[in-house]
C-alpha cells in the first residue's frame, strides 16, 4: 500500500504556483507518472486534512540539456504535476 508521500512528492513553489495558492486556492504538487486523479486527491486529504474540489494534472516532457565541458547531451526527468483546488475555506501552510 502506497503511504500519502509517496505519491505528493514534493510542492512546487514558483511565483505562478504561490500566486495561485493565495487567491484562488489552488496547490501544485510533483507527483509520480503513474499517479492517478482519485489517488492525488485522496492523498493531499489525507496528508493536510483538507478537502479537495478539483485536481488537474499535467505531464511534464523532459528537456534535454547540453554539458559545454564533456559535450554531452543529457536530459532532465519527466514528472507529473498536479494542480489541487481546495474547497472554499481550506488551505495548507507551508514552512
Amino acid at each position: 500500500m502506497k503511504s500519502n508521500y509517496d505519491v505528493i512528492r514534493e510542492a512546487i513553489f514558483t511565483e505562478r504556483t504561490t500566486a495561485l495558492a493565495e487567491g484562488n486556492g489552488v496547490y501544485t504538487f510533483k507527483v509520480p507518472v503513474a499517479a492517478n486523479k482519485i489517488e492525488i486527491k485522496r492523498a493531499v486529504e489525507a496528508a493536510f486534512n483538507v478537502s479537495v474540489e478539483n485536481v488537474r494534472t499535467i505531464n511534464v516532457k523532459p528537456k534535454k540539456k547540453l554539458d559545454r565541458m564533456r559535450g554531452i547531451v543529457g536530459k532532465t526527468r519527466n514528472y507529473k504535476k498536479a494542480m489541487v483546488k481546495l474547497a472554499k475555506g481550506h488551505s495548507i501552510e507551508f514552512v
